[in-house]
């Protein structure tokens, strides 16, 4: 969705942009070639290491930062930047590379880890508890048989380590099966919940937006890119209880009103155009939310505001993350 980006970034002359997930340097470019200064945040070291000739492109207006997106905060004062853009996932070069393990297209060790560092996909399905996986699995992954993929998982540990993305999917599509109607491949949720749990995407996404909301000026606009339910879900209920919309849903509880922090721009929610979604199969399922920072102070970040499920998280916050079962 970079047009629809773009537009919604409205890039200046010398403005400073944050493209919080550098990638393959796309967003990062086309502001650049409107003539911003953009800084961008990536925690993968491959992708570092390979935008050294990007670097040198752009005389001096491209810095890079090796660290997550939440961490924006660190590095740049409160009110300092004037844009920031969010494209939330796994990028297409992380599952175009078999030995990343994000995929079972292609054969791979069992990892999944962004920074390439912490606890991988093989350690979770080997180690932690059956009744874990099951939460994993089924609330991250979306997947309605996680007892089912979870006990399955639990028999084929017995016999030996799981350890590559292709016997993980055998595991999955034999407890799941698969129709002859079935779009998609049993093991994909499976594969999603994993890789968001191992990642912790879901608290990385809160986190950066009450990142991005404290360092934008008043004016400056934030720009954040999904792909599936979870994501769109946190980034629609912070964009509500920062612009004073409704608050509350189904999913999420209703919060005291606060000083607005944003306000809309444009259309609350913009899907990919019909083009791009057949040039980009991908982009089928993205949306873009986009607000303009107000000059209200930030309030305190609180993440219960998104209604995060209470998992084993990979990062500390639960000592029962290397339970066994």
């Amino acid at each position: 969705m970079l047009d629809e980006v773009v537009a919604a970034l409205a890039p200046a002359d010398g403005e400073h942009i944050i493209d919080g997930t550098f990638g393959a340097g796309g967003y990062s470019r086309a502001l650049l070639d409107r003539g911003a200064r953009v800084t961008g945040f990536d925690r993968d070291p491959d992708v570092i290491r390979d935008a050294a000739a990007m670097l040198g492109e752009y005389e001096g207006r491209l810095e890079l930062i090796h660290a997550p997106f939440s961490q924006m905060g660190e590095h740049f004062a409160a009110a300092s930047v004037d844009g920031v853009v969010l494209d939330i996932g796994v990028s297409s070069m992380q599952i175009d590379q078999a030995e990343r393990g994000f995929s079972f297209r292609k054969d791979g060790p069992l990892d999944m880890r962004m920074a390439q560092s912490g606890v991988s996909a093989a350690d979770v399905v080997n180690t932690f508890a059956v009744s874990d996986l099951i939460r994993i699995v089924g609330i991250l992954g979306e997947e309605r048989h996680a007892s089912r993929v979870a006990r399955a998982i639990e028999r084929e540990r017995e016999a030996g380590p799981i350890e590559t993305t292709a016997h993980l999917a055998r595991i999955v599509e034999k407890a799941v099966g698969r129709g002859p109607k079935d779009k998609i491949h049993p093991a994909t949720r499976t594969f999603q919940g994993l890789r968001i749990f191992v990642n912790d995407e879901l608290g990385e996404l809160g986190r950066a937006l009450f990142a991005a909301e404290g360092i934008l000026k008043p004016g400056g606009r934030l720009a954040v890119v999904t792909f599936h339910s979870l994501e769109d879900r946190i980034v629609k209920r912070f964009f509500q209880e920062r612009t004073g919309g409704s608050g509350g849903s189904r999913h999420m509880p209703e919060v005291s009103a606060k000083p607005e922090t944003f306000r809309v721009a444009g259309r609350a929610m913009v899907k990919a155009s019909e083009t791009e979604a057949e040039r980009n199969p991908r982009a089928r399922s993205a949306k873009l939310r986009a607000g303009i920072r107000t000059d209200a102070p930030a309030p305190m970040a609180d993440m219960a505001l998104f209604a995060l499920p209470n998992l084993p998280w990979p990062s500390g916050e639960s000592e029962t993350r290397r339970r066994t079962s």
